[in-house]
């Protein structure tokens, strides 16, 4: 009893993943709020991994996202980690920060509530 095991460190346990922080999911939250209360949205997904973390915004939940806001912190010092991505594939607007990245969604949001 008096060896002591050390708990074995690996990559699968989850070292290494990518993630939002607080203020970045706040962000992204209050736009995906705004959007449903304009009865645009009605649901979304988190894709958490270790090369990117992934927001999906849906018109209806059985069809593919309208939205996805990715952060792949690998493409920091090149394109920018932040890229909007359409229900089609395309990048729409790749930065260095989000709120850049978000102002797209923004401004159709106007849009919406003008009409």
């Amino acid at each position: 009893m008096t060896n002591v095991t050390p708990f074995p460190h690996s990559a699968a346990a989850g070292a290494g993943q990518v993630g939002f922080d607080r203020l970045e999911l706040q962000k992204i939250m209050d736009l995906y709020g705004r959007m449903v209360s304009a009865g645009h949205w009605r649901d979304y997904a988190m894709d958490i991994g270790r090369e990117a973390a992934i927001f999906s915004a849906f018109r209806r939940s059985a069809e593919r996202p309208e939205y996805r806001i990715e952060k792949r912190p690998a493409l920091r010092h090149r394109q920018g980690m932040w890229a909007l991505v359409g229900e089609s594939g395309q990048v729409l607007k790749r930065g260095q920060e989000l709120q850049g990245v978000l102002a797209p969604v923004e401004r159709k949001l106007l849009r919406i509530v003008e009409d």
